[in-house]
């Protein structure tokens, strides 16, 4: 295989189809959301989970002024506890990448930045490229792609797959997340398929969703997915990572993807460097709960920050 090409066709991924057992899903992802989690785990759980957060603004309304505020958000969520850990990311578009790479300069917050005509995935590859390479050059660490849902739905995954390769080749040093816009897919055999196609194909990470579409990281999806990351490791011995994102706003739903991700890849991938999740609204969320196990009161969310 060439760099930046994928030999893969539509017959190959269907001869390594994995059927998914729906029922069996539903259930395990039930089991996993009732386990109990104790106090002292429930504190380090939360720090572990704000230590993962892709800090995340991309609306239309997005101006300078306001992805300058997300950094500092970012930066200052909890002046008064230092003993927290900072988020992982910011997550902006490509033409705010250079405003973000100032305000973030000389910090350990990286940069991702959505790319390939994010949401939609509609525009021709050559302008896909074109848009990862700018947000590469204006400084982005990572870059979130969304694929073609429509070649996808149509079978086409040779073209789907090629067309991630390409933009991996395009990333350069940069880490390339592969958006699959569950909500889009229709079934969990669907998730399945775009899952193991976007891992063969170069994806650093598997991600759930643009955010824009609902349902998005619902548990059964999440499950499938690390289920994919699980299979993948154990045939390449390659470890992907995980970014549920899209509707993710509470520490109990933080809490329930971090016992998916130890129930089934193990405390490997319980570090920002292979779990991500999504969020805008979820930082403000356990900060309210940590502060609630410190003291016994509960603070308003503004109490952090005001968006």
């Amino acid at each position: 295989m060439t760099p930046g090409y994928f030999n893969g066709t539509a017959a190959s991924f269907r001869t390594q189809l994995h059927p998914v057992d729906e029922v069996g899903i539903k259930e395990r992802a039930a089991r996993l959301a009732t386990r109990s989690i104790k106090k002292s785990s429930k504190i380090e759980g939360l720090k572990l989970a704000l230590s993962m957060i892709d800090l995340t603004t991309l609306e239309g309304a997005d101006t300078p002024g306001r992805v300058r505020q997300l950094c500092a958000k970012a930066l200052h969520l909890h002046s008064t506890r230092p003993e927290l850990p900072l988020v992982a990311a910011v997550c902006v578009y490509p033409t705010m990448v250079r405003i973000a790479r100032e305000a973030l300069k000389d910090t350990p917050v990286k940069i991702a930045a959505v790319a390939t005509a994010f949401p939609s995935g509609m525009n021709p590859l050559e302008v896909k490229l074109e848009d990862t390479r700018y947000a590469v050059g204006e400084g982005a660490d990572e870059i979130d792609m969304v694929i073609s849902r429509g070649d996808f739905l149509r079978g086409d995954y040779g073209r789907v797959a090629d067309e991630i390769a390409r933009v991996k080749q395009a990333c350069g040093r940069a880490h390339l997340k592969v958006i699959l816009e569950t909500g889009e897919l229709g079934t969990l055999d669907r998730v399945r398929l775009a899952s193991d196609i976007a891992m063969e194909a170069g994806g650093d990470f598997i991600k759930t969703s643009t955010g824009k579409i609902q349902p998005a990281a619902t548990p059964e999806v999440v499950l499938v997915m690390l289920q994919a990351i699980h299979d993948f490791h154990r045939k390449t011995g390659k470890k992907i990572g995980m970014k549920p994102a899209g509707g993710i706003a509470n520490s109990k739903q933080a809490l329930h993807l971090l016992v998916m991700v130890r129930e089934v890849l193990g405390p490997d991938w319980l570090t920002p460097d292979l779990f991500r999740i999504g969020a805008s609204r979820l930082p403000n969320d356990i900060l309210m709960q940590l502060e609630k196990e410190r003291t016994g009161v509960y603070q308003g969310g503004d109490y952090f920050s005001n968006d």
